[in-house]
């Protein structure tokens, strides 16, 4: 089991303690897993509180002892009930906040009216996008983590390659490819942060299944195995001349990467097979332009652009009236980080260890979907890739 350096933790909290500085913000009280295990390396029961200055108070309900077992902080309190919270803090010589951060995005209405009682004069702001914003920069210890989970989606693609045939179902062939995942440490849950945004492995299906939309923020859904589900892999069988899609994300240590390939029995039709080379152009066009200082809003408008004169206005990001205003997400810890390659975001600009997944895709109902997706880091010098498999077209027998 890996514990996170407690010099880790504590270069992220001073990083979120410079945010909270220049926007004003006395203290941040978190609640949520991802962030818990992102600034004290536990998701045990609690809240995490941080002052805009001095230490962090990791105050956990349940399990504590597991808890000062995982976290390098070095303040790791037992919680009674989230009522003692203020008493904790006046223990530390920390006076309530004038003004107070909490996940709003996240954190459901009736928790966090049970939270504002307890600092009635608090002014209570969003502080997730300054979280985020430190979450978005990962460090060395990140990407090294990461790069292990790409080696579990280079196995399943080389799996993929010895057990796909004709007559096994979308989902037979998932179930081979999440096992192979899992027998090298895949943690099983892949964290989304979006509200009633859910992933199991990823998607995996064929043919016209592949361009069927679904509920989910994405570019393709799948039909998956019913309403209650509404996405990925389902009972279809794989057939010849058909598009099978392996888009997986990878999951070891906390941390996600994202990767997209592409499979055919016998071959493709020349529409699908020359979408799928344009796609692959599309990806060299972010290659070309990605690099620290660039805007996210910029190099959506690049590529989509590309996208536009190589024919695919209609087809690019999802079918025709349920495209999609993005074509890369960052990834870390959640599969919906930091920073967003979309339309709109002009503001925000790449910054050196930032990582995102790239995934340009073309859609055709009743036909199928082609595109490939890899996941980034961010270097002074432009992207280097995380995920490694080779982006061919792979014809099998």
């Amino acid at each position: 089991m890996r514990i996170t350096p407690a010099t880790e933790l504590h270069a992220r909290i001073a990083s979120l303690q410079t945010e909270m500085s220049t926007a004003g913000l006395e203290g941040i009280l978190m609640l949520q897993n991802a962030d818990l295990f992102y600034f004290t390396g536990s998701i045990q029961q609690g809240v995490l509180y941080v002052p805009v200055q001095g230490e962090a108070l990791y105050l956990v309900r349940k399990d504590h002892g597991r808890a000062r077992m995982e976290s390098g902080l070095q303040q790791v309190l037992p919680l009674g009930s989230p009522k003692e919270i203020p008493e904790r803090l006046a223990d530390f010589g920390l006076s309530l906040p004038a003004k107070l951060g909490m996940e709003l995005d996240v954190v459901p209405v009736a928790t966090f009216q049970r939270f504002q009682k307890l600092f009635p004069a608090a002014q209570v702001v969003d502080a997730t996008p300054l979280i985020r914003t430190v979450r978005a920069v990962k460090s060395k210890y990140e990407i090294e983590i990461m790069k292990d989970a790409a080696l579990q989606l280079d196995r399943a693609y080389q799996r993929a390659k010895e057990i796909i045939k004709v007559g096994m179902t979308d989902l037979e062939l998932a179930a081979e490819l999440e096992f192979t995942c899992r027998k090298m440490g895949h943690q099983g849950i892949t964290r989304m942060r979006a509200f009633n945004s859910e992933l199991f492995f990823g998607h995996i299906f064929s043919g016209s299944d592949s361009a069927a939309p679904a509920y989910l923020d994405a570019p393709l859904g799948g039909i998956g195995l019913n309403p209650s589900i509404g996405q990925g892999a389902s009972y279809k069988r794989i057939n010849r001349n058909e598009p099978i899609i392996i888009d997986m994300v990878g999951a070891f240590d906390g941390y996600l990467v994202d990767q997209t390939r592409m499979l055919c029995i016998g071959g493709l039709p020349d529409q699908l097979k020359k979408a799928y080379e344009d796609m692959i152009k599309i990806e060299l066009r972010l290659k070309e332009i990605a690099r620290p200082g660039v805007s996210w809003g910029d190099i959506y408008e690049d590529c989509h652009r590309l996208a536009c004169e190589l024919g695919y206005q209609d087809h690019f990001m999802g079918s025709k009236g349920a495209q999609v205003s993005f074509i890369g997400h960052g990834i870390g810890v959640e599969i919906d980080e930091y920073p967003f390659i979309a339309r709109g975001m002009k503001d925000q600009v790449l910054k050196e260890y930032m990582t995102f997944a790239f995934e340009p895709k073309a859609v055709f109902p009743g036909l199928g979907a082609v595109g490939v997706e890899n996941t980034f880091w961010v270097t002074d010098g432009g992207l280097k890739h995380l995920t490694f498999s080779s982006e061919e077209l792979v014809v099998l027998d």
